[in-house]
């Protein structure tokens, strides 16, 4: 066992913020487990890389002897977390939750210890509450607390709708550490108004005030928004390897270094070749959620279809466009949002296809007008890293 100031020095590595480091320096001499919280919601069955760098911390703290609860929000879910967001979030059913959550228990556990974690709902306590009880736990909250949120406030100026169950999230999730006696509450750094909430609910209940440690968000894969399942713009824990190592060769020179920072957890060597650079990333991720063999694959893969330049015969995604869908800006739209769920825009297509990126049998195409016969055959190559091959009717499986 480390000692408390050596754990500390541990678990802030890489956080965007601690608050505060005292009060966990404090709670570290105490020489006992910690109740270590990271709340998530099942809104889709996927976790992404984005999650595993806050789960990669809750892991940090188990690899100390502290204990993870991981609090899967099967109320919260319903609502929908509105931090970050311009606009409502979907309601979901009970039962679609409950579907999700199930999956992502299992990839939660691709990183986390099965030893030191305790999975719990929190419909166990929101769904017994009274509505008398919901009423005294919302007087506990001003509306101006919630308004000052920056979300909030934007969509006020925006004059976008704020709809009064967004109103119950950060309070609900507050609640939660109540309820687990939490320590410490992991997030990104979009989360620190909600666990802030949760350390003013638990003072007011006479209870030790949790820790705040916020992490940095990481960016998706179009290098502009935070990694998102709503966006598409993610790479989900349980891809196959061939689709997870390409989707990490799509990103950006620029990105490359958050990504070794956020997920390696190192930092970028100067002067490394980035293309080499990539594929040992992208090497190294496949080979901690797969397996080193996969991994290998996945590089040999990836060097025939693009670096020997023998796409005819690599192992492509198959993707029959639709009879609407055969001028290349659309063609270009729909292989990347079907074969690879990387969102272009028509004007990203474009400029993909002046800049020279777009090749159909091993020809550049420059004008965006162009249209594919019905009956075409062939590879179509979207950029250094994605290629599909194009076909009238999807096979079969």
């Amino acid at each position: 066992m480390l000692s408390p100031a050596d754990q500390l020095t541990r678990l802030c590595r890489g956080c965007e913020s601690v608050f505060s480091r005292d009060e966990l320096l404090a709670k570290l001499a105490e020489g006992r487990p910690l109740n270590v919280k990271l709340g998530v919601d099942p809104t889709a069955p996927d976790i992404h890389l984005g999650h595993s760098v806050v789960l990669d911390k809750l892991r940090d703290f188990q690899d100390l002897g502290h204990y993870a609860i991981l609090i899967i929000g099967d109320f919260t879910a319903m609502i929908g977390d509105p931090s970050g967001r311009s606009v409502t979030r979907p309601q979901l059913t009970h039962e679609q939750v409950l579907e999700n959550a199930r999956s992502y228990q299992d990839q939660a556990f691709k990183i986390l210890s099965r030893d030191r974690s305790r999975i719990v709902f929190n419909g166990e306590w929101f769904e017994s509450m009274s509505f008398q009880e919901v009423i005294k736990l919302n007087s506990r909250v001003t509306l101006q607390q919630m308004l000052v949120r920056e979300d909030f406030r934007d969509r006020i100026d925006r004059g976008l709708a704020i709809r009064a169950h967004e109103i119950q999230y950060p309070i609900m999730q507050g609640w939660d550490s109540v309820q687990i006696k939490a320590d410490v509450e992991l997030g990104g750094t979009d989360q620190l108004f909600n666990i802030m909430v949760g350390r003013d609910l638990q003072r007011e209940e006479g209870m030790p005030q949790q820790v705040a440690m916020v992490m940095p968000i990481l960016e998706g894969l179009d290098g502009k928004q935070k990694m998102s399942k709503s966006l598409g713009n993610y790479v989900a824990l349980n891809e196959s390897p061939t689709d997870m190592f390409g989707k990490l060769m799509s990103i950006s020179d620029e990105l490359m270094g958050r990504y070794y920072e956020g997920l390696l957890h190192e930092e970028l060597g100067r002067g490394r070749h980035p293309m080499e650079a990539k594929k040992e990333l992208a090497r190294r991720l496949v080979a901690r959620f797969h397996s080193t063999a996969e991994a290998e694959h996945s590089l040999l893969d990836f060097e025939q279809r693009f670096s020997k330049r023998d796409l005819e015969h690599a192992d492509l995604p198959v993707f029959a466009p639709t009879s609407e869908a055969r001028d290349f800006v659309s063609l270009v739209v729909e292989a990347y949002a079907r074969c690879f769920r990387i969102p272009k825009s028509r004007s990203d297509a474009r400029r993909l296809i002046e800049g020279g990126s777009i090749q159909w049998g091993g020809e550049k195409v420059t004008d965006p007008k162009v249209r594919l016969p019905e009956g075409s055959r062939g590879v179509l190559k979207l950029d250094k890293t994605h290629a599909v091959r194009i076909v009238e009717h999807e096979p079969v499986s």
